[in-house]
This record gives C-alpha cells, sequence and structure tokens, in this order.
C-alpha cells in the first residue's frame, strides 16, 4: 500500500506524527506538503496528493488541516474518491468497512495525536466488507456518472 499524505499548516504538526507512524509499521508514503512554518491554503496540498492517487501512484490518501473538513470537501469533488473525515476509532473503522474510504481527513486541531494513530491504524488496517455495502459504493458511482462534469 502507497500513501499519499498532505497537510496545511494547522495540520502540520500531526501529519509529522503520521509519517513517524508510516515509518514505524514499513508503509510506503510521499508527503506533499506543506513544510514546517508555512502559512498555505488547504486546497492546493488536498489537490496535490488526490491528484497524485488519481494518476494511480498512490492507493490511499491521508490529509491532514485544522479539522479535516476542509481537506474532505476538496477530495470528495474528485471523481472516485471517497474522504472520510474520521474524529474516532468507530467512524474509522465503519469508513472503511462500509464506504471503502480511500481517503483519511483529520483535524491537527482537535485530535491528539495518540487519537490520531489509533484512527490512522484502524483505517489502514480495516478491510471493505463488500456485500450490501458494494452494491451502495456502485449507486455513489451513478451518482457521479450523472453529476460530475468531466469524465476524469
Amino acid at each position: 500500500m502507497k500513501i499519499a499524505l498532505a497537510s496545511d499548516h494547522a495540520g502540520y504538526d500531526l501529519k509529522i506524527g503520521i509519517v513517524g507512524f508510516l515509518k514505524k509499521r514499513g508503509i510506503e508514503f510521499k508527503d506533499f506538503g506543506c513544510g514546517p512554518g508555512e502559512k498555505v491554503n488547504y486546497v492546493d496540498y488536498a489537490e496535490k496528493a488526490i491528484q497524485m492517487m488519481k494518476k494511480k501512484e498512490f492507493d490511499r490518501a491521508i490529509l491532514v488541516c485544522g479539522t479535516g473538513l476542509g481537506m474532505s470537501i476538496v477530495a470528495n469533488k474528485y471523481r472516485g474518491i471517497r474522504a472520510t473525515p474520521c474524529w474516532d476509532e468507530y467512524v474509522a473503522e465503519m469508513s472503511r468497512k462500509h464506504n471503502d474510504s480511500n481517503c483519511l481527513t483529520l483535524g491537527g486541531r482537535i485530535l491528539p495525536l495518540d487519537e490520531a494513530l489509533q484512527i490512522v491504524q484502524i483505517w489502514l488496517d480495516t478491510h471493505f466488507e463488500e456485500g450490501r455495502h458494494q452494491m451502495r459504493l456502485e449507486k455513489l458511482l451513478q451518482v457521479e456518472e450523472k453529476n460530475f462534469k468531466s469524465k476524469k
């Protein structure tokens, strides 16, 4: 599994903690920014990571901003991306089991590092249950087909 990782300035410290966690677990990743001390727009960094994911260079993405909401909004503008802001372990588990989430978004201003790492671990380790949930994903794809103007 390869992870595209990005943050804005509000998520930078949490992202650095996630970097250490991914390294410790031997998970391949690339950090698309931002760097320390930069004041940036979350939209730019979410786009960098998601565009690389869309090119199939990465399997999943983890994006961090102040609340996780802004990054989620940006990522969900892309066809095929199922970005889920997760604030606890149960939500992370269900985002994978029932929604096959391929993009985790976290809030650097609302989650302490230890809780965030538990969420990341569960999100990485939980498998999609398929079955009735696969039918729902197929319906989501139909909604995308009807509503996205671009076929990309």
